[in-house]
């Protein structure tokens, strides 16, 4: 079918079904792989995370500058998760195309998303304390530690169904540049996919929550033993970022496993009447 569209990417029936075999493997993947592919894709998105805070620290760009550019280089966490390869919670909540087929079962996909969740946190946890060690935060006389807990203290005061409701629309680009990526026979096809969603949802200040796993932490590695907090400057508190995660990963779940998964397999994948 992918004549009829004119190019040699695979058309969205093919996308679907190929949707569906990869989440048919994501759910059965032994443990070990299925985690360390999770704690690769948390530091992906970290070092995603690492130059948007970069770019939103130089305070000589506009919003608009600031925001599109940050959302441009964000990119290349979701970009390394695609083509080198690892496990994304928001990614894989594409696996409810397979589920909602019957080809895996409820167990399989929770287990998928609770162990793949956990290891994303490592990982991009783990990025937050080597960048903050390296002194990276120091960077631009210390505007990128100012930035980031900046960024970290609007996260901790979202209220729950804002957070929420930024993290579906969120999920909705991060799954769109998942699926879309999904129709790329090469690399090139698929940063074209990957980029315009992904800037666009970090541009318009959407919620991702593994990005948030990252964020938070090092903006508490900074206030707790970095020189750049300012005095008085409200901290970021480990009930603030559980209270900024939990309606966000809700969020991302439902905009990703039901208005884009769900909706496609509604679409494109049919049970046959009996």
């Amino acid at each position: 079918m992918s004549e009829l569209f004119g190019s040699d990417a695979y058309a969205p029936t093919e996308i679907a079904r190929r949707v569906e075999t990869v989440g048919v493997a994501k759910a059965r993947l032994a443990t070990l792989p299925l985690l360390l592919l999770g704690v690769l894709a948390g530091a992906f998105i970290g070092l995603g995370a690492m130059l948007f805070v970069l770019v939103k620290s130089d305070a000589s760009l506009s919003f608009a500058s600031a925001s599109i550019t940050g959302g441009l280089v964000f990119s290349l966490g979701l970009l390394l998760v695609v083509v080198a390869g690892a496990e994304l919670f928001t990614g894989n909540n594409l696996l409810a195309m397979a589920w909602a087929d019957g080809r895996i079962s409820s167990v399989e996909v929770l287990r998928n998303w609770v162990l793949v969740c956990l290891a994303n946190f490592v990982g991009a946890a783990g990025l937050a304390l080597m960048v903050f060690a390296s002194g990276h935060t120091s960077l631009n006389g210390g505007a990128i530690g100012q930035q980031v807990v900046k960024i970290a203290l609007a996260k901790q005061a979202l209220p729950f169904w804002n957070a929420f409701l930024l993290g579906v629309l969120c999920n909705v680009l991060v799954c769109l540049a998942v699926w879309m990526a999904m129709a790329g026979r090469s690399v090139v096809d698929k940063a074209v996919a990957v980029i315009p969603p992904v800037m666009a949802f970090v541009a318009a200040g959407f919620e991702h929550s593994i990005a948030n796993m990252y964020l938070m932490p090092l903006a508490m590695l900074v206030q707790t033993f970095g020189p750049t907090a300012a005095a008085g400057t409200p901290l970021i508190t480990w009930s603030g970022m559980a209270g900024n995660l939990l309606p966000v990963i809700a969020g991302n779940l439902l905009g990703g496993s039901v208005l884009v998964g769900l909706t496609y397999h509604l679409i494109y994948r049919p049970r046959p009447k009996p």
